[in-house]
């Protein structure tokens, strides 16, 4: 599949940017003063070219997915916590529901690839092209065929909700086994030492810990003996998982569409830089909502370029980190649109 990713002038010349700029420094505060929500502010007036931006019906996905390199002990968790942890999403239970519900998300949970059948009911998408992955320490997870379908799926669903008038949208994810996923995407996209990129993930003790890195020690050499070249969809088919792949489709189109979007922690940035090193375009529509406590996520923000505006010590997923930040993304539309300027207030400016 193919996708048009294009993005604005961005020029100190560019008249429009020198409009916003200024209507940005204009406000009643010193220059620069509300720091990162400066460049929030100005970002998503750039991205939709007007300088009274909005963001309306926010949507978050939780796209759920099985790795089959969790039966091999990668995890803390055994693989049935996926399709339990999608019950408790259903339910309204899991963290995920408590602040989408505080910050005004719509959400949705999909089933890309888990390993389980899940009964109809409300708030569940049912797009599942296989039941999980196959374990990518032995031999690649996904077929060509099951990623491609799984980036259709991502891609459709964001132009859905585009077509419904959403501007911003957040994914999150579920599948146990997934850190180790992004782990692998990041070692071999970034070059990043692959010790570096691994973490405790579910809560592994030091033996576990050691454990998963010699797995993913052998995934990565399989790899590389059988010529991986780093070609990112190629990256995403032998160590990915459905749901990182639904995401990475989604990326693509919600840049397509112009819609601001929020990017969560490790997993969800491993299928950022994987979208992004398909089209560099998609960086100028994501903001970057926290640090995540996974030690690969930093190589990840450096590879891309990505300043945090949280840094809580969070590594859960679910797209707890982005429907966080959303309150400050939208703080930073409101003092662009709402907030007086000197002239408006009768405020003297500096000399």
């Amino acid at each position: 599949m193919s996708f048009t990713i294009t993005a604005p002038a961005l020029s100190a010349q560019d008249p429009f940017c020198q409009a916003l700029q200024h209507k940005i420094d204009s406000k009643t505060k010193p220059l620069g003063a509300l720091g990162l929500l400066e460049k929030v502010a100005f970002q998503v007036g750039w991205m939709q070219q007007t300088l009274t931006p909005s963001l309306s019906r926010p949507q978050l996905f939780v796209f759920a997915g099985d790795h089959g390199a969790a039966k091999a002990g990668v995890s803390a968790y055994p693989q049935d916590v996926t399709w339990q942890m999608v019950e408790n999403f259903l339910a309204g239970g899991a963290a995920v529901n408590v602040f989408a519900r505080q910050s005004g998300f719509d959400l949705a949970v999909v089933d890309v690839g888990v390993a389980h059948d899940f009964a109809p009911r409300e708030g569940l998408i049912q797009a599942k092209v296989a039941p999980g992955t196959r374990n990518f320490i032995t031999e690649a997870a996904m077929s060509a065929e099951e990623r491609d379908r799984a980036l259709e799926t991502g891609a459709q669903l964001v132009r859905q909700a585009a077509a419904r008038g959403c501007r911003a949208v957040a994914f999150g994810e579920m599948g146990i086994g997934n850190t180790a996923s992004a782990s692998l995407i990041t070692h071999v996209l970034t070059d990043t030492l692959l010790p570096q990129c691994v973490g405790r993930g579910t809560g592994l003790d030091d033996a576990g810990l050691s454990r998963k890195r010699n797995l993913l020690a052998q995934a990565a050499t399989r790899y590389r003996v059988a010529g991986g070249d780093g070609d990112p969809l190629g990256v995403l088919a032998e160590f990915g998982g459905l749901e990182v792949a639904a995401m990475v489709g989604g990326f693509l189109a919600a840049a397509e569409a112009k819609m601001l979007i929020l990017v969560d922690g490790f997993i969800v940035t491993s299928a950022l830089l994987v979208a992004a090193r398909l089209h560099p375009e998609v960086l100028a529509y994501c903001v970057f909502c926290h640090a995540s406590a996974e030690p690969g996520h930093q190589a990840l923000l450096d590879a891309l370029g990505g300043k945090a505006l949280l840094d809580l010590g969070l590594r859960l997923g679910e797209g707890t980190g982005a429907a966080l930040a959303w309150p400050l993304v939208q703080s930073a539309v409101a003092f662009l649109n709402d907030m007086a300027s000197f002239e408006s207030a009768g405020v003297s400016n500096k000399d």
